[in-house]
Parts: structure tokens; C-alpha cells; sequence
């Protein structure tokens, strides 16, 4: 049976290999999770914020795989597990077959974290994609999307309640883009991936600074001082431009550029990387009035 509802919100990837389906499915999975959310009420007190938050509402060229939530008041009580049986259950209305997994919140984090997973072969023959192509997948490949709920969230960020249309209008209350750009700004100078660099940052780097975004500068100084930040005077632009090319001359910008690449719909958009080019982006961050 075809699922014409999840076909047509399949068909703008236009995907032609195993892996640009499983990518496809998995970001129409998002899109359905976060109308689960809203009928939960769960953005009454949550707001969406991260790479796929830009994807969906900004159009962010690349691929994505988690969905990143903060609670709008640190008083609130809204938490990830109350609304997870909702998410299950828009999934399950609409034919697709997925478990939820909540994970303890972490205590030095202060974030709390659970799991959609569901076959890949299975949901993609559910929503009426031929057999011939589902076979192309193991038979325990998955699809998983890793949720995190920040419950002590910075000082200072905006929201903005956005509309989405398909499979049916559903409203999501998510940070504006300068406060983006400041949760953005924060993972590129203190994400700890150990030895590696995750290049995505980088890469929405460089969407930000190219649409002239401004920062929400109150809001990445509160993520920094989170993060440990200690200086005893207020940030400033000039004083962030400057912690951003110290960042820049210690990133490997070829792995970077590597663990990017995968999720990119047009890799010629790193043909450019180099340290030269992101220490001139340093000088285009601006920030939002206040």
C-alpha cells in the first residue's frame, strides 16, 4: 500500500541510492516526530534549536540527524519522556513502525537524551517505496534519530513560533536566528568530540556569516559561561572574533571538510575551506541589537 502523504514529502530528495533514501526517510521521520511534539503540547515550554531546526524552517542545505531541544524556562517541568509516547503514536498513525528509548538525564550535562530507531526496509516498504529498492538494506539496518532536551537552557535566547504545512500544518516554537547562530557558535568553540572535529559546525558557520545573521551575543556568552568562560568583563564582538580565529588555527580543516562531506547534497561547497577562509568569515560575525 502507497503512503501518498509521506511519498510527496520523499519525492522534493528526489533519491536515487540506498543512502539518499535512508537520509530522506529518516528527515520526513523528523518532520513527523516534531508534529507529535506539538500535539503533545511539548512546545508550550520547549523550543527546537540546532543544525536540523535550520534545516526544516531555514532550508539548510545538508543533511541532518537530531533533534535538539531546550526547555524556554529552566523552572519548567516539560521533560523528553512525557511526550515520547505521542511521538510514537503520530508515527504509528502514519503506517511507520518505531520505538522510543529514553536514556537518563546526565547530571554534569544537565541534558536528557532518548532515541527513535526503527527498520529501515520495513518503513520504507510501509511507505510504499518498491521492493525491489528496500532490499538494497540489511535486514537490521536502522533508522535512529537522537533526541537531547537541555533543561538548564542559557539566559537570553528568542523564540519564534513557525508553521509547517506538510503532511498536515503543525506549528513548532523554535529560537530565532541569531540565537541559532549563538547555539551554533557555542558547538564550534567548545563542542568535545576528543580528537575529532565535527565539520558541520563549520559548515553552518559559513551559512551564517554568507545571510549576514547577526548573533545573539547575551545568549552565547550565557552558553559560554556554561562552558567556561571566565573573563570578568562582558563578551564582545571584538573580543568573540577573536576566540572564533583562535579556534580557527587549531581545527584540522581538511577532516573537518571530510566529516562533513557525507551530508552534503553539493560537495563543491568545500572546495574553498581552507584555515585563510574561515579566519576572513571571523571578521563578518556581527552582533544582534539589543
Amino acid at each position: 500500500m502507497v503512503n501518498r502523504a509521506l511519498l510527496d514529502m520523499l519525492t522534493p530528495y528526489s533519491p536515487t541510492t540506498p543512502g539518499q533514501w535512508h537520509q530522506a526517510i529518516r528527515e520526513v521521520v523528523q518532520e513527523l516526530a516534531l508534529m507529535g511534539f506539538w500535539r503533545s503540547g511539548f512546545f508550550e515550554h520547549v523550543a527546537f534549536y540546532g543544525g536540523t531546526a535550520l534545516r526544516i524552517f531555514h532550508g539548510l542545505n545538508r543533511f541532518s540527524e537530531d533533534l535538539d531541544f531546550s526547555l524556554v524556562r529552566r523552572e519548567d517541568d516539560a521533560r523528553l519522556e512525557h511526550a515520547l509516547a505521542a511521538v510514537r503514536t503520530e508515527l504509528t498513525s502514519w503506517g511507520l513502525s518505531f520505538e522510543a528509548e529514553s536514556k537518563p538525564t546526565g547530571e554534569r550535562t544537565g541534558i536528557e537524551s532518548a532515541f527513535l530507531k526503527g527498520n529501515t526496509r520495513v518503513n520504507l516498504l510501509r511507505v510504499g517505496v518498491p521492493q525491489e529498492l528496500a532490499r538494497h538494506f540489511p535486514r537490521n539496518a536502522k533508522v535512529t534519530i537522537k533526541l537531547e532536551l537541555d533543561i538548564t537552557p542559557p539566559l537570553h535566547a528568542v523564540t519564534e513560533v513557525r508553521t509547517r504545512l506538510l503532511p498536515l500544518p503543525f506549528q513548532v516554537r523554535l529560537y530565532d536566528l541569531p540565537s541559532l547562530f549563538a547555539g551554533k557558535l557555542h558547538a564550534v568553540l567548545y563542542r568535545d568530540w576528543k580528537s575529532r572535529v565535527k565539520g558541520r559546525d563549520f559548515y553552518d558557520f559559513v551559512w551564517y556569516v554568507s545571510r549576514n545573521v547577526p548573533v545573539n551575543l547575551p545568549h552565547l556568552e550565557a552558553r559560554m559561561r556554561q562552558s567556561g568562560y571566565r573573563s570578568s568583563t562582558p563578551l564582545t564582538i571584538l573580543t568573540l572574533q577573536e576566540i572564533l580565529r583562535e579556534r580557527v588555527r587549531t581545527v584540522d580543516i581538511r577532516a573537518a571538510a571530510e566529516e562533513a562531506r557525507p551530508f552534503l547534497r553539493d560537495r563543491r561547497e568545500l572546495e574553498l575551506w581552507s584555515e585563510a577562509f574561515f579566519l576572513e568569515l571571523c571578521d563578518g560575525v556581527r552582533s544582534a541589537p539589543t
